[in-house]
């Protein structure tokens, strides 16, 4: 039975409007399958799930390990490089009206931020879809984690040195740029990087006179209707949101809360704050064509492959990741801050979606050769997705 929509961070089942069937989302595996989550290691975990009009909103465990303050389904969260979607939109925006164009190479907007032979070879499009060459910074800007993989070799030192450090998104930019090349620019497979992100956040200040933050926040928040979306002013979060335990592969046990961080270390790559309703409502608008034209989506749904941070081969498109399942593919974008790991996918026709939020990162512990190893969380997680995007189908 449909129960009344409930309070702002309560649980329940939420009718939106529409006369489809409910079969299709069953609070009760659900439930279930977020609780597997919980007793699998992460404190707490919380989750919108919509279908044809419906909403299932779910919250598992605790936002406090000391106090036992409950997870509530409404909570702000750290959401990590799902920011990357808004920085991108924001871009296609102005592709839209002619300031930027997707082919043209960085340094004919900031010449001096990218110079040389290497500026007029990244184009705007391999900033988007990490094909640009340029590396990571993180190993520069957190010292004591420049030897990852090699988990013996890490230490944790940085996250705390660095917790109210500001970093200026040049200072972050210079860093790649001194590094060594991750490839040329524009061979596949690419190399995600934040340093991307940040050039095109410097690239939307140039070519709208505003910063990039209060640009995405007009244009991009606001437009696809987002209530509870922003970019941090501070290190703290405004508004009810969890603690964020961070583990780093088992160098922090027990995992540190770092819900209180300044977000300068990644600005318009992964800064955002904003709870799992406005991202679902956010990915629907975005996959209608209401926050850029069609032609601009279709733009950003064309892949290439990509290595992720953690080495694996992924699909990425113009700031847009593409998931296959055996009930269909999904676009949207995961992302982890400190001490938080968001998730948000949905379907091609925006119909059904599922973004879910914990609030423990890197908890998978390395063997004695120091790779990292699976984790009951892992296997709740995926069961968890099958439940949220197929109704307990293949979703491999």
């Amino acid at each position: 039975m449909v129960t009344a929509a409930p309070a702002a961070g309560e649980a329940g089942l939420v009718p939106v409007g529409s006369t489809s069937p409910l079969s299709t989302l069953d609070p009760a595996p659900l439930q279930s399958a977020l609780d597997d989550v919980h007793r699998a290691g992460v404190p707490g975990v919380y989750t919108e799930v919509r279908d044809s009009g419906r909403v299932w909103r779910g919250a598992s465990g605790v936002a406090d390990l000391e106090t036992g303050r409950p997870v509530k389904a409404g909570m702000l969260q750290r959401v990590g490089s799902v920011t990357k979607t808004f920085t991108a939109a924001a871009v296609m925006q102005q592709v839209e009206k002619g300031r930027i164009r997707l082919d043209e190479p960085v340094s004919r907007y900031l010449p001096k931020l990218v110079p040389g032979e290497r500026g007029k070879k990244i184009t705007v499009r391999m900033l988007l879809n990490h094909t640009s060459g340029l590396p990571e910074y993180l190993p520069y800007a957190f010292p004591s984690l420049a030897k990852f993989p090699s988990v013996p070799d890490m230490s944790p030192k940085s996250l705390d040195d660095n917790r109210f450090r500001r970093f200026s998104p040049t200072e972050l930019i210079n860093m790649a740029l001194k590094a060594p090349a991750a490839g040329a620019p524009g061979d596949t497979p690419g190399t995600y990087t934040n340093a991307n992100y940040l050039i095109l956040g410097l690239l939307l200040e140039r070519v709208t006179g505003t910063t990039a933050e209060k640009y995405i926040t007009e244009n991009v928040i606001e437009r696809a209707g987002l209530r509870h979306t922003s970019f941090p002013t501070g290190p703290r979060i405004k508004g009810p949101h969890p603690r964020m335990y961070e583990s780093m592969l088992g160098l922090l046990d027990p995992p540190r809360d770092y819900s209180v961080y300044d977000m300068s270390w990644v600005g318009t790559g992964a800064a955002l704050v904003s709870t799992m309703e406005d991202l679902n409502r956010f990915y629907g608008r975005l996959l209608a064509g209401e926050i850029v034209k069609p032609s601009s989506l279709a733009q950003m749904q064309r892949t290439v492959k990509v290595y992720s941070q953690t080495g694996e081969k992924i699909d990425y498109g113009l700031g847009l990741q593409v998931m296959s399942t055996g009930c269909g593919t999904f676009w949207g974008h995961d992302g982890s801050a400190w001490g938080a790991g968001t998730a948000s996918w949905s379907s091609a026709d925006g119909k059904r979606q599922m973004s879910v939020a914990v609030n423990l990162a890197r908890w998978n512990k390395p063997d004695s050769s120091g790779k990292p190893q699976p984790h009951a969380i892992d296997g709740a997680m995926a069961a968890f997705y099958q439940q949220a995007l197929c109704g307990g189908g293949n979703a491999s």
